[in-house]
């Protein structure tokens, strides 16, 4: 029987009464929970990863969907794909429910719809070599759910990233991610433990789809958008370690060519030829 683990009591109580100092202790003590719950469901990312990479490497695309603060950490996710990796950013698409507004505001009843969540990924026409991940710490979102079966029933690769063992929503995906933190500190506020579990898992998906596409170096972010000084002076010191002896630059030419070519890859690139 389906139940809600993320909405049971807190295991704490007078919460209120409590110091600042004890607050802090006991939610870092929960949250040292998190990464082992995430490691239980390392073999369902593995999965996912090789099922997406597999698709993107025939342009498929990410599409990341989800109400509230669910929705919220996809989209945040997917924003910072262009300047970590210098993918376009129509490669990696978050989604949530109410639109863009709801980023910053909460929209009534938007999570209820189990339609709205197809109507949203079909204006990006999307087919088979693309994936959708729902998140939804609760299990039982309408919105992400009804997208899933949609999008599953269409042959597109679906995952679900959930709080919750036997949800709803992983019933729905083919691939369900079940990353059970346990109740949250303050009782049902899902933004905490398990918001902190989605961007973990959000983070290692996309970073380990985006080395096996290429757009890593070593470990080294050599495609990285140059948005300001400190990334320029980073993406100087990268070509200047990289070719190293071979190719002897000062830094100020290093710098001259990555503000040319406008990546350090780009450079490498052609230094080797």
């Amino acid at each position: 029987m389906f139940e809600k683990i993320s909405e049971q009591d807190s295991l704490y109580d007078n919460l209120e009464q409590k110091s600042v100092g004890e607050i802090l202790h006991d939610i870092n003590n929960e949250d040292k929970k998190v990464a082992f719950a995430v490691e239980k469901a390392l073999p369902q990312i593995e999965k996912l990863v090789n099922g997406i990479v597999e698709r993107m490497r025939k342009g498929g695309r990410i599409f990341y969907i989800g109400a509230g603060t669910s929705g919220r950490l996809g989209v945040l996710d997917a924003s910072e794909i262009p300047p970590t990796f210098g993918m376009e950013d129509t490669w990696v698409i978050g989604l949530v429910a109410g639109g863009d507004y709801a980023l910053r505001h909460a929209v009534e009843n938007a999570e209820d719809d189990t339609l709205q969540g197809w109507k949203d990924l079909e204006k990006y026409n999307i087919n088979t070599k693309d994936t959708v991940i729902g998140i939804a710490a609760s299990g039982t979102t309408p919105y992400v759910i009804g997208a899933i079966k949609e999008a599953r029933k269409r042959g597109i690769l679906t995952a679900a990233i959930t709080s919750n063992p036997d949800a709803p929503v992983s019933e729905a995906a083919e691939i369900p991610i079940e990353m059970v933190v346990g109740p949250e500190y303050v009782t049902g506020s899902s933004r905490m433990k398990s918001g902190t579990g989605q961007k973990m898992i959000c983070n290692m998906i996309s970073t380990s789809v985006m080395i096996k596409l290429g757009r890593v170096k070593g470990n080294k972010m050599v495609n990285m958008q140059l948005t300001n000084a400190k990334l320029v002076d980073r993406g100087t010191r990268m070509i200047l370690e990289e070719v190293g002896d071979a190719h002897p630059l000062t830094y100020d030419e290093a710098k001259r060519l990555l503000l040319f070519y406008g990546s350090v890859k780009s450079v490498l690139d052609h230094i080797k030829d």
